[in-house]
């Protein structure tokens, strides 16, 4: 019988807190650690092996803490490394804990919401090169046609406080234009990284009217209340004091700082955890 614990939530950086925050207002009596690897991030540009090196690392710090269920709230994460950590590893550390990823929240709902069947997706090069979305909305909505579109100058540029600047308009202009160019038919904008919801005033702007865009947060929030609905015996296993703590692989005071972009509120003490080598 598993120990309860709080659940953990990882990224390679800042931008789970976007889906942290979403799950503390529809879950807020539970306990949460988040713990960013930002000294190695972006995990976006990284091979298969690395990301899956890193993030299983990740897991078994939060494992190690007293979490049973970790959230891995990154997309490049949940597309490269997720399925072999649930098929490998799980079963050797302990076949009791869970994993979760924010693709399949994010895919279930598709289905609902395009009405023309042809929908987007924008990521990093990771995500996008990985077809995590289009084969995973194959296997729920065959019919439903999904265009991909790489956008490795997003996270920079959200990262660095230029969510609302010329540059940040420029690129985000520039990516859409080359996914509606790709597909016309497009109805419905699947926001693929955790950072993008920042830059949401520009994507607004550009995108063709009566597009739908669906940001992952509150997708991935619903999703894990339903689950821990579901699954009683994991909801018991998950502690409810109402409290987070925050892990980061790098400045405590950077994250800080960064966090209060991402969360819209200061987040009180960070602590240094290392995880591995540094690549």
């Amino acid at each position: 019988m598993l120990k309860p614990g709080a659940i953990g939530v990882f990224d390679s950086g800042y931008g789970g807190l976007t889906i942290l925050s979403e799950i503390q207002k529809v879950m807020p009596e539970y306990d949460y650690y988040y713990l960013g690897d930002n000294s190695r991030a972006p995990y976006g540009p990284r091979s298969f092996e690395v990301v899956y090196e890193f993030t299983l690392q990740a897991v078994e710090a939060l494992f190690g803490m007293g979490c049973n269920l970790v959230i891995l709230a990154c997309n490049t994460a949940s597309a490269k490394a997720l399925r072999t950590i649930q098929q490998k590893n799980l079963p050797l550390i302990d076949p009791e804990k869970r994993v979760l990823g924010v693709i399949r929240p994010t895919v279930e709902i598709v289905g609902n919401i395009t009405k023309s069947r042809h929908v987007g997706v924008v990521g990093t090069v990771g995500t996008i090169q990985s077809e995590s979305y289009p084969i995973e909305i194959s296997k729920l909505y065959p019919d439903i046609q999904v265009t991909g579109e790489a956008c490795p100058m997003w996270v920079p540029l959200v990262e660095n406080g230029e969510c609302d600047s010329k540059g940040a308009r420029y690129f985000v202009k520039d990516s859409l234009f080359k996914l509606f160019i790709k597909d016309p038919q497009i109805d419905t904008l699947i926001l693929g990284c955790t950072h993008y919801p920042l830059l949401m005033n520009a994507i607004r702007s550009y995108m063709p009217n009566g597009t739908n865009l669906i940001s992952q947060g509150e997708y991935v929030a619903r999703s894990l209340r339903d689950y821990l609905n579901r699954h009683t015996d994991m909801d018991a296993a998950c502690t409810k004091g109402g409290a987070t703590r925050y892990f980061t692989t790098e400045s405590p005071e950077k994250f800080a700082e960064a966090a209060k972009i991402f969360m819209n509120k200061e987040i009180g003490k960070v602590e240094k955890i290392e995880l591995g080598n540094c690549y």
